[in-house]
């Protein structure tokens, strides 16, 4: 289709994730709490990392950056799927699908840089322990966390620019609970080469290389730590990145899992279903990984909670 025969687009439709009536309550107050639950936890996280002294390390910098994310992340889907759930309208214009698209994409890429550059603070902490002040400094965090800025950015407006060149046909129902890219492009009525071509790219330098990263920080901490001859000194090293990598398990996981199902299943609907997984129950439980299994964020969230009662 010519660019001056392209088709005007105003609305698609997103299917959510069923369409029987009897589960739509039961869909918005369960997901109201699994938003609320989640914006909740990571600003306490935040709030924790700011107000106390002892955590301004590069880790709770990099943390409290992460938890950011997860908020903007869950932000930029469930609130508009809860809307659409309270008053039964399931459109959303085409402006706001592309938009919509853009900032998912970018915070889930932001999400898998900060994993990856967590994993190097952990590598350097229990690798190169002498040093690790010397090597993280504050420069380097922030030029870091502003790498992963710059590239996801770019990395989205790319993916939203090839997506804007497409033509769509007339049937605009998207089977998910917010747009997503693959499925938003299998609607284009014009050539989707160009768009295929570019997610390939995207998953191997966005995707495939933050967690070749990841892997190969923790096969040099997996190294280190069974050099050391304690027992004691064995579970304090490991305790010390036992929370990420369970974060890290969690949400590769189950992005992983919702990669796999949508390549052996036609049934788009069962893809969205699996998807919660990631964009929802993901950056809920990440709180509760890193506040149970860490004292540092425990006593700084008891201090916060403390301070908040005082002043009421």
């Amino acid at each position: 289709m010519e660019p001056g025969n392209r088709t005007e687009v105003l609305d698609f439709i997103l299917l959510g994730l069923s369409e029987v009536e009897e589960l739509q309550s039961l869909f918005l107050g369960l997901f109201l709490s699994m938003y609320l639950v989640t914006f909740i936890g990571n600003l306490l996280i935040i709030l924790a990392t700011i107000t106390s002294s002892h955590l301004h390390t590069p880790m709770y910098f990099f943390l409290a950056n992460f938890s950011f994310v997860d908020i903007c992340f869950t932000s930029t889907t469930i609130p508009k799927m809860l809307l659409n759930i309270h008053t039964h309208n399931k459109t959303i214009t085409y402006q706001g699908c592309l938009s919509q698209m853009y900032f998912f994409m970018l915070f889930a890429e932001l999400d898998v840089f900060l994993l990856s550059i967590m994993a190097y603070d952990r590598f350097v902490a229990i690798c190169h322990p002498l040093h690790y002040t010397v090597i993280m400094n504050p420069r380097l965090c922030v030029l870091l966390l502003l790498l992963s800025w710059i590239l996801s950015v770019l990395g989205s407006l790319l993916r939203g620019l090839l997506v804007l060149r497409l033509s769509f046909c007339t049937k605009l129902e998207i089977p998910h609970f917010f747009c997503e890219i693959n499925q938003v492009i299998q609607l284009a009525c014009s050539d989707t080469l160009l768009n295929i071509i570019e997610m390939y790219f995207a998953t191997v330098v966005m995707g495939i290389i933050p967690l070749i990263g990841v892997i190969f920080s923790y096969s040099q901490i997996v190294s280190s730590i069974r050099r050391i001859t304690s027992a004691r000194g064995k579970y304090k090293a490991f305790s010390t990145c036992g929370s990420h990598l369970s974060v890290v398990s969690l949400f590769y996981g189950t992005a992983l899992g919702v990669y796999l199902s949508s390549a052996t299943t036609q049934n788009s609907r069962a893809v969205a279903v699996a998807s919660v997984m990631y964009t929802i129950v993901t950056p809920m439980l990440n709180p509760f990984i890193y506040s149970l299994r860490n004292k540092d964020i425990k006593r700084a969230l008891k201090s916060l909670v403390g301070a908040i009662t005082l002043n009421e």
